[in-house]
């Protein structure tokens, strides 16, 4: 199913393969790309494929845990986060200084108000996470994309009508992880990206030494995300860009006895499928993370899940986690990701602002 809007016109992430996305994640689901609505055959095949795979019983001892974690972000290469407040937050994109809507911004800003007028671009109008808004540009029109650059890996940013500019931040702490453990494997290691998006996980990945396989519902996704490939000159690199509902590929992922070292998820809170598949986390959560474990390798590193926009606690994803990993040994560690304030400079910390929980699992 789509994954959130993300997406480069859009994206929201649906279920399998999410359609929507939050704003920010913090309202970060993007609008659904516009699909056809979801027949009752495809509802119908959609449960059925549930029913067919009921979850796995689970025995043995929960993994050690850890909670809660905090992994924050002060940003990295062409973005930091300079200030906050009165519901939105002031963003340094490579060249561009950028304000957006941000609920969890309860908080005056510190900076003067002289400072967030000298902008480039502010999002405006509906700022509800489903809705659509508009760009408004305060010195001169900006063309629809801009290069940027995360951890190595060349990307376009891209103004949205659902906020998004094509790359979730505080994803950044996941992706050095992820990073660091390619490197230090000794060995070419599989990753999985579910709902992929804009490809930069999967490319700095692919960069690092890992084979990749990026799941997304979204053409529009996909085609972006080729696009920061052939940006950074990467084609060559071993990723596999599959366009299809992220249940669906899991689950022939596990008949086919397919395995992962690192699986990477982060599913919408609602959303359709290129085929109209709905997906609701609550209810088909469990599903997945349980196909998740089932592909993963014998000598796998780890299983990261990022939840956005839902009322709930760490702990529950938490606990589903560890449940889920019954009998693998390690530890799951989950809490929230945080980005800090860096000021102008992108030195300087502030207040630490919320955009997600997470949960990983890991085996030692």
């Amino acid at each position: 199913m789509k994954q959130r809007e993300r997406r480069p016109g859009q994206k929201k992430t649906s279920g399998p393969a999410g359609e929507s996305r939050r704003d920010d994640r913090a309202g970060r689901s993007l609008k659904p790309v516009v699909r056809p609505a979801a027949t009752r055959d495809t509802v119908r095949e959609t449960a059925a494929a549930a029913v067919s795979r009921p979850l796995m019983v689970r025995s043995g001892g929960r993994p050690a845990e850890r909670v809660p974690v905090i992994l924050e972000s002060l940003g990295a290469g062409d973005f930091h986060l300079i200030d906050s407040g009165d519901g939105q937050k002031l963003e340094q994109y490579g060249p561009y200084r950028i304000i957006r809507p941000e609920a969890q911004a309860l908080w005056r800003p510190s900076l003067a108000p002289q400072i967030w007028e000298k902008v480039d671009a502010v999002f405006t109008g509906d700022t509800d996470e489903e809705g659509t808004g508009r760009w408004r540009f305060p010195k001169a029109a900006l063309g629809e994309t801009w290069p940027l650059n995360l951890l190595g890996v060349d990307f376009l940013g891209r103004f949205t009508s659902f906020r998004h500019v094509g790359v979730f931040p505080e994803q950044i702490v996941h992706w050095s992880w992820m990073k660091e453990q390619v490197e230090k494997a000794g060995r070419p290691l599989k990753v999985l990206n579910l709902f992929g998006y804009t490809g930069v996980a999967s490319l700095v990945a692919a960069a690092a030494g890992a084979e990749v396989t990026h799941v997304d519902a979204s053409k529009k996704a996909i085609g972006w995300a080729r696009e920061n490939q052939a940006l950074g000159r990467m084609e060559k690199l071993p990723i596999r860009w599959i366009c299809e509902d992220a249940m669906k590929f899991i689950l022939r992922e596990e008949r086919r006895g397919s395995q992962y070292d690192i699986i990477l998820t982060d599913p919408p809170k609602f959303g359709r499928g290129p085929n109209g598949e709905v997906w609701h986390l609550f209810e088909h959560l469990p599903l997945m993370l349980d196909v998740c474990r089932e592909i993963l390798s014998p000598k796998a590193v780890g299983l990261v899940l990022t939840a956005y926009s839902i009322r709930a606690s760490f702990y529950s994803i938490h606990e589903l986690m560890r449940e889920t990993m019954r009998g693998a040994g390690g530890a799951v560690e989950s809490g929230e990701l945080v980005i800090r304030e860096a000021g102008l400079d992108g030195k300087t910390p502030g207040r630490a602002l919320s955009t997600s929980l997470f949960s990983r699992w890991v085996p030692q």
